[in-house]
């Protein structure tokens, strides 16, 4: 039975959860949607990246990756629309990442209620400010939809407790300072950052940016309740292979 929200498939699954990352509308339309519900029935949570121009965390796969969705003719409307069409298909809940003036544009009561109708569970809103947060936050909370904060190493400590208590559905731990994707590693004192992060979390702790492979994976496991894959999957997709071969690889069944 497919879990009603982002935290039941997180404490439901194999430990560490698998967040996998998808641009939508990339290769194509009809490609990202094949992949949707593929990759659905493999992984706990996926968090669909809504393209946009001017992106704040996302390294070069991902830019790229949204350039040509957007040429594809890809927005917020769209992606609704589809994961609205595509809700009983799809197996695991559904979290949309998106920079603020796309959903601006699109009105935030209308998102709210169009996204509630559509079985979306979750925001990732990179460049919303939590103190500004609190008009899209209470209308999110209302439909029953997780907004789900970021923090990173960089986080101050002050600043980190308050993110922490203002995510639901997860804490999204990003692993370095940076952008995402990239071969570098991860931060040198990223077990005890996550740690910390784990002590002032309400909700499942799930680690993200430039995980890319099993190893990275088993190393972050005893500290997260899960972690996020984007680029790596991108790259799969790129590099024709089987994606889903990819995504079963990583879990923990």
């Amino acid at each position: 039975m497919k879990p009603s929200s982002i935290k039941e498939a997180i404490a439901q699954s194999n430990k560490p959860a698998i967040v996998a990352f998808l641009t939508a509308g990339y290769p194509s339309k009809e490609t990202f949607l094949d992949f949707l519900v593929k990759a659905s029935r493999v992984v706990d949570v996926i968090e669909i990246g809504v393209p946009f121009t001017d992106p704040l965390a996302d390294g070069l796969t991902i830019q790229k990756a949204s350039h040509q969705a957007l040429a594809n003719g890809v927005n917020v409307k769209w992606i609704i629309s589809e994961v609205g069409r595509l809700n009983k298909a799809i197996e695991c809940p559904i979290a949309l990442m998106s920079y603020l003036n796309p959903l601006l544009a699109y009105g935030f009561d209308n998102l709210a209620n169009d996204a509630k109708k559509a079985g979306i569970t979750g925001f990732i809103v990179p460049d919303l400010p939590v103190e500004e947060s609190e008009v899209l936050g209470s209308l999110l909370k209302k439909n029953n939809i997780d907004l789900i904060q970021l923090v990173s190493p960089a986080t101050p400590d002050k600043r980190l407790r308050r993110l922490c208590k203002n995510s639901s559905g997860f804490v999204y731990a990003v692993t370095k300072t940076g952008v995402t994707g990239g071969n570098g590693g991860m931060h040198e004192n990223v077990v005890e950052y996550l740690k910390k992060v784990k002590t002032y979390a309400n909700a499942p702790v799930c680690a993200g940016f430039g995980i890319r492979n099993k190893d990275q994976i088993n190393e972050l496991s005893p500290h997260v309740d899960g972690v996020i894959l984007g680029s790596a999957l991108i790259d799969a997709i790129n590099q024709n292979e089987d994606v889903i071969a990819f995504l079963k690889s990583l879990k923990n069944d």
